[in-house]
C-alpha cells in the first residue's frame, strides 16, 4: 500500500515509520515534510498531492500549539479544517484511504464525566479543538474513505515537534531542576504513547476497518497531576508533586476539564490498547529514564 505520510518527523510520524518496519513494511511510506509542501497554502498542497500516486494518505500534521492558536484562528482553521477537506477530496478522487489525526480537545464542554465514545457530541472549549472538530466534519462530508483518529496527551520518543519535548520530558527535567512540581489536578484525560497509536494505525489499515471516527488511546484515565506523579515516581526523580487548579495556572486557551476517551471500538477491531501506565514504563525505559 503506497502511503504518503504528512508530518513524518514528529513523534507520531516517527513512530508510524518505526511500527511499519517492525510489521514487515506493509506500507510503502513516502515521507512528505515541510520542505516539500507548505500546508498553509491549501491550493499548492492540493496540487502537489493530486499529482502523486498513492493508496493511502496519513496526515499527522496540524497547527497544534494550543495557546498560540487562540490568537491565530484563521491559520488554525486553514490547516486543521479546510486543508483536511482538501486532503479528503484528493483521496476521494484517487479512491485512496485517508487517515487523519484528530484530538480529544474536540471535547471539554460536555457534562459527561465518563470516557467519551465516538458517538458523543463534540463540545470544544478552545480554537484548536474547534478547528480540529471542523476538520473531522468537513473530511467526512466529502464521502471519502476517511478514518478520523482522535488521540490524546501524546508522548513519544521523538518528542513533540515544535513544542520542545513532551509532558513526560518536561516533568522529568523540571523535577530534577526544581525538586518540586505544581501540576493541575482538575483536568482528566487519556495519556497515550505514540508507539501504540502507530501500531494501531498499521493494524487498522491491514484490517481494512470501516471509515469514520475512532478513539485511539491507551486504556485508563488520569489527571495531569496523577500523570506527573507517576512519571516522577517511575523515573526515580526526587521531586515533590503538588496538585493545583487550572485557575492557579492560567493559560490563553481553556483546557477541557474532562476529555478522557473510550477506546472500546478500536480495541474490538484490532486488539486491546494497553494501560497508559505500562506504556509509560516502556517509554521511560526506551529513553533511559528508568533507574537501574
Amino acid at each position: 500500500m503506497k502511503t504518503i505520510l504528512l508530518g513524518p518527523n514528529g513523534q507520531l510520524g516517527s513512530d508510524i515509520r518505526a511500527a511499519n518496519q517492525r510489521t514487515g513494511d506493509p506500507l510503502s511510506i513516502v515521507p512528505v515534510d515541510r520542505s516539500a509542501i507548505d500546508l498553509s497554502d491549501i491550493d499548492a498542497a492540493f496540487n502537489f498531492l493530486r499529482d502523486k500516486d498513492f493508496d493511502c494518505l496519513i496526515n499527522c500534521s496540524s497547527y497544534h500549539k494550543t495557546d498560540e492558536v487562540e490568537k491565530n484562528a484563521q491559520l488554525a482553521f486553514t490547516i486543521n479544517a479546510h486543508l483536511v477537506r482538501k486532503l479528503a477530496e484528493v483521496c476521494a478522487d484517487k479512491k485512496a484511504r485517508l487517515v487523519h489525526i484528530s484530538t480529544d480537545y474536540v471535547f471539554g464542554g460536555q457534562e459527561k464525566r465518563a470516557p467519551l465514545t465516538e458517538r458523543d457530541g463534540k463540545a470544544p472549549l478552545n480554537v484548536y479543538g474547534a478547528s480540529k472538530g471542523m476538520g473531522e466534519d468537513l473530511a467526512l462530508l466529502t464521502g471519502a474513505d476517511a478514518l478520523m483518529l482522535r488521540v490524546a496527551s501524546l508522548f513519544g520518543v521523538a518528542g513533540a515537534s515544535g513544542k520542545g519535548g513532551n509532558f513526560v520530558e518536561t516533568m522529568i527535567r523540571l523535577g530534577k531542576e526544581k525538586g518540586a512540581l505544581n501540576v493541575v489536578a482538575d483536568q482528566t484525560m487519556s495519556p497515550t504513547v505514540t508507539a501504540d497509536v502507530a501500531t494501531a494505525i498499521t493494524k487498522m489499515l491491514k484490517a481494512g476497518v470501516p471509515a469514520g471516527i475512532w478513539h485511539v488511546v491507551n486504556s485508563g484515565t488520569a489527571t495531569w497531576y496523577e500523570f506527573a506523579r507517576r512519571i516522577v515516581e517511575r523515573a526515580g526523580v526526587s521531586a515533590s508533586v503538588t496538585p493545583i487548579t487550572s485557575a492557579d495556572f492560567p493559560a490563553p486557551a481553556k483546557r477541557p476539564p474532562y476529555s478522557a476517551l473510550d477506546n472500546k471500538k478500536v480495541s474490538d477491531a484490532v486488539g486491546p490498547m494497553r494501560p497508559w501506565q505500562d506504556a509509560l514504563d516502556d517509554y521511560l525505559a526506551a529513553k533511559g529514564h528508568r533507574p537501574g
